[in-house]
Parts: C-alpha cells; structure tokens; sequence
C-alpha cells in the first residue's frame, strides 16, 4: 500500500499537530446522495449492498469523490456479527432491522458462536481490501462494529427502535445470563475487528449506539466494562508498505462512541481508546475541560442543523470549532456530527461543512491567541 497522501485524520487520533481539524461523517455514505440510492437500487437490497464487496467499495469512495473528506468509513452495518450468527436478519422499508430470532433463553444464549471473519464475515474483509487498493492512500479507511451492549439489544429486542423492556428486564433478572450474551459478543467484535485491521483498516471504531439507555452503574458493567475488554485485545499495529516496497508498523488509533454517553466521558476517556466521540447534547469546551490530555475528541455537530440553510451550516460549525478552541496544544480534535447524517440532507449543505471546517480550523490555528 502507497504511503497516504493525507494522513490529518490519523495524525490527529494520535495526537500530533495538524495543519486543520480533519473532519469525516458518521453514515457519510448514504440515502442522502442520489448516487448512493442508484448503487442500492442496483444491488437490490440493502444486505447485498454489504454483501458485495464491490458495490460497498463504490458507496464507500461516493462522499469522497463529492467532498474533501479527511478518511473513508468501511460500508457495512453494525449487525453483521449477529446476521453471521444466523440470527436471520433482514432490513424492512421503514422499519429498519428486524431479527428472526431472537436471544432470551438459556438455551437461546448457548446456541451463539463467535463467527470466523474468514468465512460467515469474509465479504467484510474482502470489501476492506478493495476499498484500501481503490483508495490508493487518498485518505485513511476506518473500520467498525457495533458494541457488544448495542449488539445484544437488536438480538434480545429482535429489532431497532423499542424501549429495551425485554433485554432491561433481563439485565435485572438474569445479570448472568445477559453477561454470557455480552461475553459471546465481545469476542466476536474483537476477533471481527482485529480481522479488518488485518485486512487494512487504519483506524477502528466501536459504535455503542444503545448504551445511553442504560442507568449510571448498568452503563459501566454491561457496556463500557465490555468496550475496554475489546480495547485491551485489539492488534495495537499493522504493517504498511511505501512507495519503495519499505515495511514499517504504523499503529491503529481507536475511537469510542456512545450515544448519549455525556455523564460518563471521563470513565471513556480512560477506557484505553485514543478517542472519544460525543454527541451534540455535549458543549466542547467543557468536554476538552473534562477529558485534558488523556484523549482526542471527536464531534460534535447536531446532525439536524444540516438541514437548515448553508449560512446556518457555516455558522453552527464555526460555533463548535470555536467552542473547541484552537487545537494547538492538548489531544486534538476531529470533526463529526454527534450521529449519524440524515437521510434528507442537501448534498451542499455537507460541502459547506467541509470547506468551514478546514477553513476556520486553518485561521484558529494561525491566531496569536491559540
């Protein structure tokens, strides 16, 4: 693989001095772009969008061709690692997803396996791969999974968008029996994640997209304890070529994210993760405050003010990069909306969230009072 030709987005993760605040999108491939909603409609259904190790490719240099994006996100979602337990999962219109079966008994928990990533999960894996070599070190690629916590709700639940009575009533009932769930799960995520590194991710993500919904003290035992087991097993470096054919090791930053995971950023910041994404209900300078120099932030637009007007756009970027402050000491900075983007965003409303990010985070930079 070819030395990156922008490395910002990793130079950042690991706390290094960066010209600009780089800046990517969580769910920055998707129904927002009209070249994205003609790649689905060819593949036929969204699983076989992530089946296809092409067609995911393609999605996945979509925004960047679009944008000047600081990385490129692996196109997959964060149900897979259930989907290859043969959980049966499918995508209903406007419903989200939906399992087959379900996990709720012991018997239900002893069935679970942790699937091979060469195997149930290699159309991942190969998908890494064609994205690396399309990118030709353009910018980094991110891979991901969904936390063991998020994971077990879609597959106690059976599907997105309910209020968790089932796996929560498990959770008081039967603590054991939802450990040994989670247990399965963290294995799984480490073993999946470990193989995409391998493949080619250059930085990981963990999406705990449910673990906001949990009470302080649940929250560190059925999630955040889960996440650092992952942390602590993950392949710390992987080894790249450069031009001349040279192999060096270059490490695999690591970022965190739970929803609505405010009340516990310090115990994320120390979680072993280089970064820690936060969501829009969070102001960045009590944050940055909060967390000193122990971890990178990343985020933390509100995703709706994308739908707002380009002067609107402008102003709200500025208003958070200005809220971090200039970048020029302590961990550093990386630009996100606080989720995922929606679907109903105009295209140039992103490009004007770009362009302010690396403009203004440019000027920040340059002031004598930074």
């Amino acid at each position: 693989m070819l030395t990156l030709k922008n490395d910002t987005f990793l130079r950042a993760l690991r706390g290094q001095p960066t010209d600009y605040t780089p800046v990517w999108l969580m769910r920055q491939a998707g129904r927002y772009l009209p070249e994205y909603n003609a790649t689905r409609a060819r593949a036929g259904s969204f699983m076989a969008l992530c089946k296809t190790p092409e067609l995911a490719c393609e999605v996945t240099l979509q925004p960047l061709e679009r944008f000047p994006l600081d990385a490129a996100i692996l196109f997959s979602d964060i149900l897979t690692i259930p989907d290859a337990m043969r959980l049966g999962l499918s995508f209903q219109q406007g419903e989200g997803p939906r399992f087959e079966k379900t996990v709720r008994t012991e018997a239900d928990v002893k069935a679970l396996f942790v699937p091979d990533p060469a195997d149930e999960l290699g159309y991942v894996m190969d998908a890494v791969r064609t994205i690396r070599q399309a990118l030709d070190g353009r910018v980094p690629l991110i891979g991901f999974a969904g936390s063991p916590w998020t994971l077990a709700c879609y597959m106690v639940e059976g599907r997105g968008g309910t209020d968790f009575h089932t796996i929560k009533a498990m959770m008081y009932q039967r603590p054991d029996l939802l450990h040994r769930l989670l247990e399965v799960n963290a294995r799984a995520v480490t073993a999946y994640l470990n193989a995409q590194i391998e493949a080619g991710a250059q930085a990981i993500m963990i999406f705990d997209t449910w673990g906001g919904v949990l009470a302080d003290g649940m929250y560190q035992q059925f999630s955040l304890a889960y996440m650092r087991r992952i942390l602590g097993n993950l392949t710390p470096y992987r080894m790249e070529k450069d031009e001349h054919g040279n192999e060096h090791a270059e490490s695999v930053p690591t970022i965190l994210f739970t929803k609505g995971g405010a009340p516990w950023l310090d115990a994320l910041s120390r979680s072993g993760a280089n970064a820690v994404g936060i969501d829009w209900t969070m102001n960045l300078a009590k944050a940055r405050q909060r967390v000193g120099p122990t971890c990178v932030l990343q985020g933390n637009l509100d995703p709706m003010a994308l739908l707002t007007s380009p002067a609107q756009v402008r102003e709200q970027v500025v208003r958070a990069l200005d809220s971090y402050g200039a970048a020029n000491t302590g961990r550093g900075h990386v630009f996100n909306l606080g989720h995922g983007i929606s679907q109903f965003t105009p295209p140039e409303h992103v490009s004007v969230l770009v362009e302010t990010v690396h403009e203004h985070s440019r000027k920040l930079r340059q002031s004598p009072f930074a």
